[in-house]
């Protein structure tokens, strides 16, 4: 066991010792409640919804809850860990049947389930290790962050038409499994396609358009050619945009792909700026997400759930492809 994993086990069993001062530390909200029906009253633990994806993510599931006739209650807590294990504790306590969790950090879900007690645990967005994980009690739902980066890498690769390609990689949060996936899929993809390719830079720009386009601003200054900018994310390649074009460079002549299919992403593809992304169904995860919730709360199995492997270990939802032919499909 790493010392680092100890330290934090030791941290949350103080916090599991704490009295329940802690416990308003999350902000909670009745908003999108509605009365109890099959799957009795769920708790989502949220965090840092000032990114654009996640906030459509929380919003969904909580709307989700209320068109499904399920109570859910909003536990914000930012992203801070020991306010997440405290609402766990919380709903623990609390008569909950089943807790929606978007954890602070992927490494801490064990503690989190400690912190749960026996009630089932939902993880969304941010993945834990397969080994925190339990068939019909912890389960992942989400899209897989392989095809993903996998459509990326396929369309740079139809797109430019070189077997030889100068990139550069925008990632995501250091250690956040997207980025992870995301970036290792790119890298995989070409490999198997048979491309080689030069990644000329590549660094985490958190999720921020600012930091993505400060840093693709210094290195342009380097004078080095391009063939396509890969982003884990819309908001960076929106910075990734806007970068080349402070820089006298054409956006629609060097692939600019993201993910997502926010509203200004897709905007930027119909103004012919960005060239791609990828739809991550925030609807459907929060359907599928209050569905398995709801299943597992109820003493039920998540089998027979439209994307739910044999492993009953996770809930998948496709990523589709978005470029200039099928755009107005994914405007609001």
């Amino acid at each position: 066991m790493k010392r680092s994993f100890v330290k934090k086990l030791a941290a949350f069993a103080g916090i599991l010792a704490m009295s329940a001062g802690l416990l308003s530390g999350c902000t909670a909200s009745s908003k999108g409640s509605a009365s109890t029906a099959g799957g009795g009253k769920l708790m989502l633990i949220g965090t840092d919804e000032e990114d654009a994806y996640r906030k459509s993510l929380m919003t969904a599931i909580k709307s989700e809850a209320q068109s499904a006739g399920v109570e859910i209650d909003d536990q914000e807590c930012g992203n801070d860990v020991e306010k997440q294990a405290a609402a766990a504790r919380k709903a623990a306590a609390g008569g909950y049947s089943a807790i929606i969790c978007r954890l602070a950090d992927a490494t801490t879900a064990p503690q989190i389930e400690l912190a749960a007690g026996d009630l089932p645990i939902i993880y969304v967005n941010n993945q834990p290790d397969e080994s925190a994980l339990k068939a019909d009690k912890y389960m992942y739902v989400a899209s897989d962050e392989e095809q993903c980066g996998k459509l990326q890498a396929e369309y740079v690769i139809k797109k430019v038409g070189k077997k030889e390609l100068n990139i550069v990689i925008l990632e995501g949060e250091k250690g956040h499994s997207a980025t992870i996936q995301r970036t290792l899929s790119n890298k995989n993809t070409f490999k198997r396609e048979g491309v080689k390719v030069n990644i000329l830079f590549q660094d985490y720009c958190n999720w921020t358009d600012t930091e993505a386009r400060h840093k693709l601003d210094l290195f342009f200054k380097t004078g080095q050619s391009v063939d396509a900018i890969l982003c884990n994310n819309d908001t960076m390649a929106l910075g990734a945009v806007q970068a080349l074009e402070d820089n006298g460079l054409d956006p629609s002549q060097i692939p600019v792909t993201g993910v997502d299919a926010t509203a200004d992403g897709c905007q930027s593809i119909a103004d012919g700026k960005m060239s791609y992304t990828v739809f991550q169904n925030a609807k459907g995860q929060a359907k599928k997400a209050v569905e398995i919730a709801q299943a597992l709360g109820s003493g039920k199995s998540a089998k027979g759930i439209s994307g739910v492997p044999s492993s009953l270990l996770y809930g998948w939802v496709p990523f589709e492809p978005v470029d200039s032919s099928n755009v107005s499909k994914y405007m609001s």
